[in-house]
């Protein structure tokens, strides 16, 4: 993911956000491995969600940006981008789990064509297949990349803040709605006396919680949040102004959302509309010259945030080939066990990067350039001027 570059080449508040993005999911995986991490092992899975409003900002702004500038995107080239920046490091991924059974998380993987249609969040199996299951988000972030260009062209035709405004607000209550109907006929009936809470479980993962259609609240706010800072930039100054406010607010919504129960019928309908809402206030606030975040790097934050992705189609893996070989420690030496985890799935990630997420994206980087480079040679000259007679 590409972000807003400062005078140091990245941007050290997003970063922040990345870094603990993926800690956060990190940590809520951990947790299903005998460690003693209650807030995370309920609630680690807001990562994906913070993930998803950094992604619709960034990627958003690439798009509405060149609208704004009066311009119209490359789209051949974005989609390019787009397919080098996750493909090589997906796909390696995915090679490994076929090939090496013994690093699966569980034993059975989904079908392949389900990884290789980007569906496997649409086809889930969470009783029998869940190997490599967390490359549901990133079907999500796929199906997101297929969308935005005709909705972009679509909402370009007679652009204005009404119709985005409508249609943002048709795709929350749309999501909203489905989500209450689901949540009546998949989760609800095995809730409460004589219930079967793994049902309701299953339900509530395959039903609501990984399909497209109804996580589409976090990308549509990261692209609202870059669409207020291309059309309306005295709007983003003032939000700006206001950082240490945005932050509590945002805050304030993440909280309610860890407060309300996920399986109940309020968290089903509300908490995703709510995060997205929470972390989009923190990703305006940690860029508010207002606040430390815009200047100050954390030590350690912008590597975490590099090697982020690699981290994620990883640990889980290294996770589940420690469990095997350290039988026993997590219990008898915790905090060894801890350090030991996290530091096999930082070096697994960052072979990852520096093997295959690093060398594809200065390749997609040589491969854009030269586009660039061609079309402006190609693009038409104007005619000269010539004076009267």
């Amino acid at each position: 993911m590409t972000n807003h570059t400062n005078a140091g080449g990245r941007a050290p508040g997003l970063d922040l956000l990345r870094a603990g993005a993926i800690l956060t999911v990190m940590l809520y995986h951990l947790a299903s491995h005998g460690f003693a991490l209650d807030g995370f092992g309920h609630h680690g899975w807001l990562g994906v969600d913070l993930f998803f409003v950094l992604s619709g900002y960034l990627i958003g702004w690439q798009v509405v940006r060149r609208y704004a500038d009066g311009k119209h995107p490359d789209w051949p080239a974005f989609m390019l981008s787009r397919a080098l920046r996750v493909l090589p490091a997906y796909l390696a991924v995915l090679g490994l789990y076929l090939t090496v059974p013994a690093w699966r998380e569980t034993e059975r993987l989904p079908p392949l064509w389900q990884f290789l249609t980007f569906t496997v969040n649409l086809f889930p199996d969470w009783d029998a297949a869940r190997a490599y299951s967390h490359a549901w988000s990133l079907c999500v972030e796929e199906h997101f990349y297929l969308l935005l260009p005709p909705a972009a062209m679509l909402l370009a035709r007679r652009p204005g803040p009404r119709k985005m405004l409508a249609v943002a607000a048709l795709l929350v209550v749309g999501g909203m709605l489905s989500r209450d109907w689901t949540w009546q006929r998949s989760v609800a009936p095995h809730l409460g006396a004589g219930g079967d809470p793994g049902l309701a479980i299953k339900g509530y993962v395959e039903r609501i919680y990984d399909p497209t259609w109804h996580r589409l609240d976090g990308l549509l706010a990261g692209v609202l949040l870059a669409s207020v800072r291309a059309f309306r930039p005295a709007w983003w100054k003032h939000v700006l102004r206001h950082g240490p406010l945005v932050l509590v607010l945002g805050a304030a919504c993440i909280a309610a959302v860890i407060a309300i129960d996920p399986l109940g019928r309020t968290g089903a309908v509300v908490q995703f509309p709510l995060a997205a809402l929470g972390f989009a206030g923190l990703v305006a606030a940690v860029q508010s010259p207002r606040l430390p975040f815009a200047r100050v790097r954390l030590p350690g934050c912008r590597q975490a945030a590099l090697l982020a992705f690699s981290l994620y189609l990883t640990h889980r893996q290294v996770y589940a080939w420690l469990d095997e070989r350290l039988d026993g420690m997590v219990a008898a030496a915790p905090l060894t066990a801890f350090v030991l985890y996290n530091l096999a799935a930082l070096a697994v990630a960052a072979l990852l990067y520096w093997s295959v997420e690093r060398p594809a994206l200065r390749l997609r980087d040589r491969l854009l350039a030269q586009r660039a480079a061609r079309t402006l040679t190609a693009a038409p000259r104007p005619a000269p001027i010539r004076s009267r007679p």
